[in-house]
């Protein structure tokens, strides 16, 4: 039996969050969701994740969150990978949204650690007995999210114990300050057993985090085809190249990430064609007139895929 590691990982590469597309009235617009995937995949991702916070999945019914999966599953219909976040305060509800995603044909299952509101968390012990017990309801593989948002202090060395004693933990989406240095310990730690440590927060400290041995990269949606260039010149050991892209890019992802935040992606998919409305549920606010039009100019002086796609 293949044995998956570090070395031998199953999945690699950049993998970028696909936004949820809404119509102008706040529902789910399917056709406009179809399309947005196959623009993605046109753009060179190795897979795609949804049901992210990039996706808007807070605002989001149970009911919806079971209409985008089969819908993005079935019309993927495994042209790549795909990942499904099903995070969930209760082990009973995330371990139940988890086997029905699997069942559908998810690739991987992405979860952060049990939280609500500012200060509803569990000790790591109930942490650890969650992820345990959702191993033992799956068998793909699952990426813990390390992020901020949760509130939940997750130690370089309490993840490597996770990856060494719970089978399908392997994967580790990295997006606390300090990235990179965290990814360093990780691997350090968990050798072999960090199957993906990768990296997040739409790539604003991708090139440390590559340095730092990250394999894979979860991204905002809309311009993998300027991004996947880095990850690929950096894996081949042009380590010029891969900055010099970087430096190219870096004023686009920094907008998306310190600016536009999770409507960047909608934003340049409506502009470009992609899909027919860029609006956020409600009660998001929209995005400020100025910042999209900056953020549009960036990306114009860039010319990416999703400008020109929907053409």
């Amino acid at each position: 039996m293949t044995r998956h590691s570090l070395s031998n990982p199953r999945y690699r590469g950049i993998f970028p969050v696909a936004p949820t597309t809404f119509a102008e009235s706040g529902a789910l617009d399917l056709d406009s969701q179809k399309r947005c995937f196959d623009f993605m995949i046109d753009s060179g991702v190795d897979g795609i994740c949804i049901l992210a916070n990039f996706s808007e999945q807070f605002l989001l019914s149970d009911e919806e969150r079971e209409m985008l999966t089969r819908t993005a599953l079935e019309h993927i219909a495994g042209r790549v990978p795909v990942i499904v976040t099903t995070t969930h305060f209760s082990t009973t509800v995330c371990a139940e949204r988890s086997r029905r995603a699997q069942d559908m044909g998810a690739a991987m299952l992405m979860v952060m650690p049990p939280y609500h509101g500012a200060t509803f968390r569990v000790p790591e012990a109930q942490t650890f007995e969650f992820y345990a017990r959702l191993s033992d309801a799956v068998s793909i593989p699952i990426m813990v999210q390390d992020a901020p948002a949760s509130g939940t202090v997750l130690s370089a060395a309490f993840l490597a114990r996770m990856a060494t004693e719970i089978e399908q933990v392997g994967y580790f989406k990295i997006e606390t300050a300090g990235a990179a240095t965290k990814l360093r310990e990780l691997i350090r730690l968990g050798g072999e057993a960090i199957e993906g440590p990768w990296d997040g927060e739409e790539a604003i400290t991708l090139l440390p985090d590559l340095d730092a041995g990250a394999t894979g990269a979860m991204t905002g949606g809309a311009f993998a085809d300027g991004i996947r260039p880095i990850i690929e010149a950096h894996r081949q050991g042009d380590i010029e190249q891969a900055f010099a892209l970087y430096q190219r890019w870096l004023p686009l992802i920094n907008v998306e990430n310190r600016q536009a935040g999770f409507l960047a992606a909608k934003a340049l998919m409506k502009e470009g064609g992609v899909i027919a409305c860029e609006a956020p549920r409600h009660p998001w606010p929209p995005m400020h007139p100025e910042v999209r039009k900056g953020l549009i100019a960036t990306a114009r002086r860039l010319d990416p895929l999703v400008l020109r796609w929907g053409a």
